[in-house]
């Protein structure tokens, strides 16, 4: 199992043709194209717009806990 071969393609274009027709197929063909084009775009944007928008996260764990005294736990 991997990639289909040539002959599984052609079967596979063909039935593409039968069921949208020559002419259907370019727009389809456009519109897949320019939305992977948009998708490039955006990942490009997000990619430099994310180093200036980082920002330090601080530590807000308070470090001075009490713990409850030991006569107060139950043991089992």
């Amino acid at each position: 199992m991997g990639m289909p071969s040539a002959t599984e393609l052609l079967i596979i274009l063909g039935i593409v043709v039968i069921i949208f027709g020559g002419k259907k197929i370019p727009e389809l063909m456009k519109g897949i194209g320019t939305g992977i084009k948009n998708f490039k775009t955006a990942v490009k944007d997000e990619e430099v717009a994310t180093p200036t928008d980082t920002k330090k996260v601080e530590n807000t764990t308070p470090t001075n806990t009490t713990a409850a005294p030991k006569d107060s736990v139950k043991q089992a």
